[in-house]
Order: structure tokens, then sequence, then C-alpha cells
């Protein structure tokens, strides 16, 4: 790092979240020393946080053609190239740096990204196995490892990698989250699966300080919404209709851990029901701890679990008095500083509460509710001489043995039909090819099977559901966006209820959706209910023709009453703290 103070002054400001006015000291000393490629480099980093891709990627040619020879400067190339969706140009950068320094273990990590984002797996775990050489156990290049191993379809490779890690490290949050998450993917028993969660609690660092607020438990609350998928994101889907919902006399602050998209129209949705949005993805832990407890929030509400953008290690000191996880993860966090989760009575029934570390806050019929996209086009029926397609527009990684097992024997009690999946990671031959292969080893052969990686549009990809008679979910992991998508373009989605959270949010939406006919008990009950919808094309148009009216009325798309269920959710667990009841004695 550059040791001119107005630089690291400049990078200092971002992390406190004053991006402006490192911006502006920056372009400053640039004007005095425009073939700084510190500051340059500096400076293509806060553009990159203020999502202005871009013009990172400006400042930082700039820099390479000050200074040809230096690998860093092609490096943070390579990595704003990335940020700006020019992933060809990325990978092009990272060999540029690496001919340059083939010891440069950032432009073997950046590589093995900018392979991953063209869809070339196989080529991000060479630059993977070569930089681990270089940097042996850099948990940066290992968690970029067990992400091109889920791509080109190795979960339990994966898997392996990321307990091996965390055995050696369990204190290292992001690698623990990323096993944590990859668990629940596996057919593993669902107390097993709770047990890794529970041990997470050794990952936080610090003792927990909340702060002390005035325990009036009717006082209009100030809420804040600690996420990085306030955006076109399966969560903001399901985040709208509870933000919406603010109570007269509240405040609701969005602590947004993802760098601004300015042309995303979600998020610009989403800024506008936020009485204050505070960009926090320049800011550490500990700062973004401080922006919280600033502005004394009651309850804060976190929507990412394990997930990819969560920030769970930034409440290990608890900035809030209440902390409530909600939507966006399908299993406890383990985090001690988490107090309450929000489910419903089929996704956690009462008997369930073992499988938490934290206490159940129940909103039924359903702790989602499904905000369509807007402007999605109408239901399609698919062409009377079409051949009976079952789909599945879920992740690969939940296709799992069980999933295509129970697959075979809808299709196989279906002569002639066909299978349609899509999902990105289809894009990349390694991953298609292990899909179809372990198809093939279940006994589903690809001649049946079509695959779909990509669409150019969110309208686009809502349409092709106009090729597919009936929707097939997966197990253990069930769909959740890609259910409520399907239901909402006149598609029938069979699911399967299972022994845990994670299996049992297909049944939830779709008894909230008002068809709890389609939720199978068994194996057996799911392939009668697939079948049965095949075999009757009549009664399968009608069914989707007016699917989405009946969707539309039902408790899913509900959103006043869903927000005021969520809200008072909330009040009840700001209750419980106010009375002194915060954990009500949970370990």
């Amino acid at each position: 790092m550059s040791q001119d103070p107005t630089i690291q002054r400049a990078l200092a400001d971002a992390n406190a979240g004053r991006i402006d006015e490192g911006v502006a000291a920056l372009r400053a000393l640039l004007r005095r020393k425009p073939q700084d490629i510190d500051a340059l480099s500096a400076l293509a980093r806060l553009h990159a946080l203020k999502g202005e891709h871009e013009q990172s990627v400006q400042q930082l040619v700039r820099a390479v053609v000050v200074a040809p020879k230096n690998a860093g400067c092609r490096i943070n190339l390579g990595y704003a190239m990335m940020n700006a969706r020019r992933n060809g140009e990325a990978v092009k950068s990272f060999r540029e740096a690496l001919a340059l320094d083939p010891r440069a273990a950032g432009a073997w990590l950046g590589l093995a990204l900018a392979c991953s984002t063209t869809g070339d797996s196989r080529g991000a775990l060479e630059a993977c196995e070569k930089g681990l050489a270089v940097a042996p156990g850099w948990p940066d290049l290992v968690r970029c490892q067990t992400a091109a191993l889920e791509q080109a379809d190795r979960l339990e490779d994966a898997v392996r990698v990321l307990r091996s890690f965390v055995e050696r490290a369990p204190h290292d949050v992001a690698m623990h989250s990323r096993y944590l998450l990859a668990l629940n993917y596996l057919p593993l028993p669902a107390e097993e699966i709770a047990a890794a969660h529970r041990r997470f609690r050794q990952a936080a660092s610090a003792p927990p300080r909340p702060p002390s607020l005035v325990r009036d438990p009717e006082r209009p609350l100030r809420v804040g919404v600690l996420s990085g998928d306030l955006r076109t994101h399966s969560v903001g889907y399901f985040a709208e209709p509870f933000m919406r919902a603010k109570p007269a006399g509240g405040a609701l602050v969005v602590f947004s851990t993802h760098p601004p998209s300015p042309n995303d129209a979600m998020e610009q949705a989403f800024r506008a029901l936020a009485d204050e949005w505070v960009e926090c993805a320049a800011m550490d832990d500990a700062a973004l701890d401080q922006a919280i407890r600033a502005r004394k929030i009651d309850v804060l509400v976190e929507l990412g679990g394990h997930t990819p953008t969560s920030r769970l290690s930034a409440l290990d000191q608890k900035p809030a008095p209440v902390v409530v996880t909600a939507i966006g993860y399908p299993n406890t966090t383990g985090h001690a500083a988490v107090d309450w989760r929000v489910v419903d009575s089929t996704t956690d029934p009462v008997g369930s509460e073992p499988l938490a570390t934290e206490r159940l806050l129940r909103i039924d019929p359903c702790f989602l509710c499904y905000e369509p996209p807007r402007g999605a086009p109408e239901p399609a029926v698919p062409p009377t001489d079409a051949p009976v397609t079952f789909g599945s527009f879920n992740l690969t990684t939940k296709i799992s043995a069980q999933t295509i097992a129970l697959w075979r024997r809808v299709l196989d009690a279906v002569p002639g039909s066909r299978l349609l999946l899509k999902a990105k990671s289809l894009g990349d031959d390694a991953a298609r090819a292990g899909v179809l292969a372990r198809l093939a080893a279940g006994g589903i052969d690809a001649s049946r099977v079509e695959t779909i990686a990509f669409t150019p549009s969110v309208d686009a990809h809502l349409a092709l559901y106009g090729r597919v008679h009936v929707a097939l979910d997966t197990v253990p992991y069930n769909g959740t966006t890609t259910t409520c998508e399907a239901l909402w373009m006149g598609v029938p989605v069979v699911v399967l209820e299972g022994d845990r959270h994670a299996s049992r949010v297909g049944a939830s939406l779709l008894r909230a959706a008002g068809v709890p006919e389609l939720v199978a008990r068994d194996d057996d009950a799911f392939v009668d209910i697939a079948v049965r919808l095949a075999s009757d094309r009549a009664a399968l148009e009608s069914m989707r023709r007016g699917l989405r009216a009946r969707v539309a009325a039902s408790p899913l798309l509900d959103r006043a009453a869903y927000g005021a269920r969520f809200h008072e959710a909330l009040r009840t667990a700001w209750r419980a703290w106010c009375s002194g009841d915060a954990t009500g004695g949970r370990a």
C-alpha cells in the first residue's frame, strides 16, 4: 500500500463510508501527479465501490499506460474489467500480468475468477491449482477453488475441500459460511447439518456489547435491513412486501453491502422505500458495526445468512439490541448475536426448535410473500403437438441423486416425455457434462434432456415456462424463486415435503398459493401427482390459464397482510427484549 498520506486518508474515508470525500482527494492529488499509479489504483478502487465500473477501468488503463511492466496494474485492471462485465478482456489482462510475474498469486486468483465468469470451470480449476502452488492454503484461492468445483458439478469435492479448511481454520468466517451453505445441498441428516451450524459460533471474534436503547415495548421502531441483495436478485422478490409495509411513525434504514447498481430498477425501487440508504460495501466489520449503532437501530433484519453477500461477521458485537434473520437463507445461522429467525409452521413445525440456534418467529401461513416481476409476460400454453415436458429452472447443485431418482420415475411413467433444465451453470461445458452424466447414471438418458444456460432478459427467462407442462422440484433443497415464477407463469410445480426447512419451503409456498394438492408426502405421491397432471392435457391447460389469478388472490401475494404479520413479528421480538427475555434461555 502506498505511504502517501493523501492516498491513505482517502482509503480510510472510503472504509468509513465517506467515498465521495476520498474520490475528491484523489482527484486533487492526480491533478498534481497525473502519473501516480498508486493514486490511479486507489481512485479506481473507490469508483468500483460506488458502482462506477467503467470509470474504474479508465483509471487502471491509464495506470497500465504509465507502467506497462507493472504486473500489479494489470491485475487491478483485470478485476475492474470483471466488475464491468468485460470478462473476456479480464482473462487477457490477468494472463498478461502472469507473463510479467508468474508468481503473482493475485493474478492466478483473478484468472480463476475470470475463467469462472466466462463459463470455463476447467480453466478456473487449473488457475487455482497453479496459484495454490505459489501460495499454498491461501483462503481466497481455496474459496475460488471450491466455487469452481461447484460450478463444474463437483459439489461433493467442494465440500471435502471446505470441510478440511474449516477444520484447520474454524475462525475463517467466509470459508465457514461457504461450507455451511454447501451443506444444505447434500442429503445429510438434518441434525448433522444443524450441528455444523451450531459450531459456527466459534467463528465470532469478539464478545457482544449490544447498545442500550430505551426499553419501550410500544414505541415506533427504527428497523434496519442488512443485505447485499436488494436489487434484481432472488431475495429482492421477497423483501419488497415487508419493506413497503413499514408502520407509521417508524423508520427503515438499509445497510447495503453490495456496490451500487445505478441501472438496476429493483435497487432503485428499494432505495425509494428506505428512509436512509447506507452504502456499506467499502466498510470493514468495525465500520459497519459503528454505522448501525450510530443510527440507533432497534431491530436489525439481516437477509443473507451464510450466502455470499452476507456480513454476519459484522454482527459479532451485536450492533442492535434485537437481530432477526429472514428470507435469504434456508437454515439457522448459528451466530450467537442473531436472536430470532422468521419461519412458518410448515417450514419449521413445532418440535423443530432444536435445529435452530435462534428463537423461531412463525408468521403463518407462509414466511415469504412473492413480488412478481413487473411486466411479466402472460402465461402461454405449450404447442398441442409438443411432447410432455417436465422442467426445472433450479440451480444444478440442487439436483441431488434423490432428485434424479424421483425425476426418472416420473419420466419412465410418461413415455415420450422430456426434461428441460435451465441454469446459468449449464453454460459451462464441464458442468453440463457433469449434470448429464449424473442424470444418465440415475437412469435418465441425455437424449431426453434439453439444457439452457442463458436468456437475454427476465422476460425471456419467464417466457421459457411456456415450454414446460409440469415443473418438478428438487430435494432436499427446494426451489423458492423458481417455484413462485413457475406458478406465476401458470405452470404447476410438484414438490415433496421433507424433514427440514430447506426441504419444506416448497410445501409452504404451494399451500400459501392455494394449490396444496401439488404437495407430495412421499416419493410415490410425488410421482403420482406429476403423472396425473401430465396425463390430462385439457385439465392441465385449464389449470394453466387460471393459475395466475388463483395465485394473485392467495396469501402468497397478499402483500398488506404479510407486511402486517412481518412487522408484528418484529414487534414481538422487540417486546421480548424490552421485557428482558431477548433469548428465551436459548444457548
